[in-house]
C-alpha cells in the first residue's frame, strides 16, 4: 500500500495526523510533511486509510 499527497491541495487541517498519528507527520507549519508517494509500513494501513478518509480536501490518495 502507498499514500501520495497533492501538496497544492493540502490546507493544513492536520486531520490526517489526528487520525493516523503513527503514520502521518506534520511540518513546522502544520501541513502534511509527506513528499511524493510513500510506502505504508506493515501495521499502519488502517491509520493511513483513516487519515486519507478524514482529509476534507481529499489531498491524500491511497493505492494498493
Amino acid at each position: 500500500m502507498k499514500v501520495s499527497i497533492d501538496r497544492a491541495t493540502c490546507t493544513g487541517h492536520a486531520r490526517c495526523a489526528a487520525l493516523g498519528p503513527e503514520f502521518y507527520q506534520l511540518d513546522d507549519a502544520g501541513y502534511n510533511a509527506m513528499n511524493g508517494e510513500v510506502d505504508v509500513p506493515a501495521g499502519l494501513e488502517q491509520q493511513a486509510r483513516d487519515g486519507a478518509d478524514g482529509c476534507p480536501e481529499r489531498a491524500l490518495t491511497i493505492s494498493e
